[in-house]
């Protein structure tokens, strides 16, 4: 995924030649011409045998140029299927991509197994293959399949392997990107968040010889599950990215070098490596690696014009190795928590997409599908500095032609489809219905626990200093901080500040001698993009006060320079200016996207609420939720088995912010007070006939009526602020 630059055009022309594409079919139908001529002329040849003498007959050979015209082709491009020495190949040469011999168009689509429940992979890549798609582009997110040091895990949504037997199965050629790096609105750009804890500190994207070591580990197990996969060797993998958009970062060749060399060792020399890098002369002459050994692919902003960068890119692969490819073609854009859905216009990105095709340039959609952000897996970026952060939406639907649900019906697809239509070698496939929704009504919750009173029931560390999630080994969701200090008895109250908090905390305090436990009152928050000091109420307490602050990793950076982003408390606590010590780092056992459910508070909790509450009592509750506490919410409703089970959303209208799971699955984040997301995608496969669960963490205040509802659309007009849009 590129930065926000906007790349400037050059002023060269790329004079295209045509040659091959009519010189293939120009060689097809001479070839036919001289088979229908070849058995008239033996016909005659038997009729005349006894007439016409052997070196009679030897000029009437030399009467099918063309015959001699297609055999040479054949040897100037030995893998052609009709040769008898055929060999399965995927090569370039000539500027050309060539397929088992042919001229071969990539025009291909981004669509990230992660994203997508792996019961919808084939639908969504049927819905690529109704667009026209001949080619799926994905990136492999190391945290996903190593989400702790050591533990490898390739199931489930991390299935990468069915992924790609899918992708064959269906007809597509597959550019895989296994990083290590990939960027693309994920957590800490794929990166495993432990290796933040690693003391000393590794140096990401570099050639550390630490963080090599661990990059060679984990592409030792990876590299090896694809290498069957490659095309030369039967599978559909026609090319392998190496880093991405290393050029926007940094320029360690050595780093760049010993990735080179790492894929090879494990993928052979045959398969062909590529890097991805904006369209500008810096950014290729940082990301690139000059030569033959490594193609260079360019992105650049939808609309510029592409053929001076197709040129430029010329300049950075080796002699006839340089087929145009634009390998992030934008259908859309990203949007962030607080600003406005990013919507591009559809005949516009169609246009931009036709101008390369028609000069039988090559692109990949990002996205063609974008799919959701399950979990605590989304991205951020920032904007001027460190603190001025922006977290990804749940949704990562992207205005890609094929939306967050899977839907066709619109005008982007229509018009996408439109274009490639003409440029396809086959005949496309009826465009499929969109997947039917259902609004399965208002589900009314009661709340099953407070969070302080769970917290004896959650794993600790103790630390004089407060110490970062990554080192605790909370590596996402929540963190709380916990210590004490003296009370006093002066109007005024008592000043606290956190200079650097990533990302957002709730500071609550509490008198443990009132009432034998003193309940923690919200005193106010800290925000990474607004720090600012806050005043705590003059309390008169017989014993020390407890201060409790509760931690949210809204989701690590993904791109650029502050991409080391570790979360929690990363400074000293201070209190009138006397820092705070003694600290509890107690640590919340929510699950991530993929990991295994297991037995623990939260859930016991959750269980235990719908065995003493009615749904009299439910109701009841309502009326005495306090505000700004952290707290547990559950609710159920059930489909009855005569019913289909259809895709849905879940509407946190009137909640604050924080998570939903349905199932014990972590269907993501919500904040309709920040917007602009109001519902979250639930998928089909993740509800069931019968009793459905829905769990919600609610960080600040409950809906008033104790409801969410289950509708059939997505809402993206929640709180819209005039932050800004990136409209392409």
């Amino acid at each position: 995924m590129i930065g926000l630059t906007s790349f400037a055009a050059y002023a060269m022309k790329y004079n295209k030649s045509s040659h091959h594409h009519h010189h293939g079919v120009s060689s097809s139908n001479w070839s036919t011409m001289a088979r229908k001529r070849s058995t008239r002329l033996t016909l005659f040849f038997f009729l005349l045998l006894s007439l016409i003498a052997f070196g009679v007959f030897v000029p009437v050979f030399a009467l099918l140029p063309s015959l001699s015209q297609s055999q040479n082709d054949q040897q100037h491009h030995p893998t052609t299927k009709s040769s008898p020495d055929y060999v399965r190949k995927f090569e370039i040469s000539e500027d050309r991509f060539w397929k088992d011999g042919q001229p071969f168009q990539i025009i291909g689509g981004d669509l990230h197994y992660f994203r997508v429940l792996p019961e919808y992979w084939e639908d969504r890549l049927l819905r690529a293959k109704a667009l026209g798609l001949n080619t799926i582009q994905t990136y492999v997110p190391w945290n996903l399949h190593e989400p702790r040091a050591g533990t490898l895990n390739f199931e489930g949504i991390a299935d990468l392997v069915s992924f790609l037997e899918l992708c064959q199965k269906l007809g597509f050629a597959v550019m895989l990107r296994p990083g290590p790096y990939i960027c693309g609105e994920w957590d800490l750009g794929g990166f495993p968040a432990w290796l933040l804890a690693i003391k000393p500190a590794l140096t990401l994207r570099s050639s550390d010889p630490a963080f090599l070591q661990l990059v060679e580990r984990w592409w030792g197990s990876l590299l090896p599950k694809i290498a069957p996969l490659l095309y030369g060797n039967g599978g559909p993998i026609i090319m392998v990215q190496i880093e991405n958009e290393y050029g926007s970062y940094a320029s360690d060749k050595a780093y760049l070098h010993h990735l080179v060399s790492l894929a090879r060792k494990h993928l052979g020399d045959e398969v062909i490596l590529y890097t991805t890098d904006g369209g500008s002369r810096e950014t290729l002459e940082k990301g690139t690696i000059r030569g033959d050994a490594v193609f260079s692919a360019v992105d650049f902003t939808t609309g510029d014009n592409p053929w001076p960068i197709f040129e430029l890119q010329k300049e950075f692969n080796a002699a006839g190795k340089s087929p145009p490819l634009s390998s992030e073609f934008y259908t859309g854009w990203l949007t962030h928590w607080g600003e406005k859905n990013a919507q591009t216009d559809a005949d516009f990105t169609a246009a931009s997409l036709k101008r390369i095709l028609e000069r039988n340039g090559s692109a990949v959609l990002y996205m063609a599908h974008g799919g959701t952000n399950f979990g605590f897996y989304n991205g951020a970026n920032t904007g001027s500095d460190e603190s001025d952060y922006k977290p990804d939406l749940t949704s990562y639907d992207y205005d890609a032609p094929i939306r967050e649900s899977g839907d066709v019906s619109n005008a982007k697809f229509k018009a996408l489809r439109k274009v490639i239509e003409q440029y396809s070698s086959e005949s496309l496939p009826p465009i499929p219905s969109d997947i039917e929704k259902k609004t399965y009504g208002y589900i009314h919750v009661s709340k099953t626990g407070n969070l302080f009173d769970m917290i004896h029931d959650f794993d600790v560390v103790e630390s004089e200093n407060p110490i970062t999630m990554e080192s605790v080994g909370q590596m996402s969701g929540f963190l709380l901080y916990v210590t004490e200090y003296a009370a006093k008895d002066y109007d005024g109250g008592n000043i606290v500040s956190i200079p650097k908090v990533h990302d957002r905390a709730q500071v609550f305090i509490s008198c443990p001698s009132q009432d034998g436990h003193g309940k923690p009152t919200y005193v106010g928050t800290f925000e990474r993009w607004s720090n600012q000091p806050l005043s705590l109420p003059n309390t008169k307490c017989l014993s020390k006060i407890s201060l409790y602050v509760l931690v949210e990793n809204m989701g690590r950076l993904n791109y650029g320079p502050y991409i080391f982003d570790m979360k929690g408390i990363l400074s000293s606590v201070y209190l009138d200016g006397r820092i705070l010590r003694g600290w509890k780092m107690y640590l919340l056992p929510l699950l991530n996207l993929n990991e295994n459910p297991k037995v623990n508070p939260i859930i016991q909790a959750t269980d235990s609420g719908f065995i003493t509450m009615s749904t009299r009592k439910k109701l009841k509750l309502k009326s005495t939720t306090a505000s700004n506490e952290p707290a547990f919410y559950a609710g159920k409703f059930s489909i009855s088995k005569q019913d289909k089970i259809k895709d849905t959303f879940i509407s946190l209208s009137g909640w604050g912010k924080g998570i939903v799971t349905i199932n014990n699955f972590n269907i993501g984040r919500f904040w309709p007070l920040k917007g602009p997301q109001c519902n979250l995608y639930v998928p089909a496969p993740i509800l069931r006939h019968g009793e459905n669960i829905v769990v919600i963490f609610e960080l600040q205040a409950p809906n008033p009526e104790l409801v969410v509802h289950l509708v059939d659309q997505p809402d993206f007009t929640c709180a819209p602020s005039k932050s800004n849009l990136h409209q392409l």
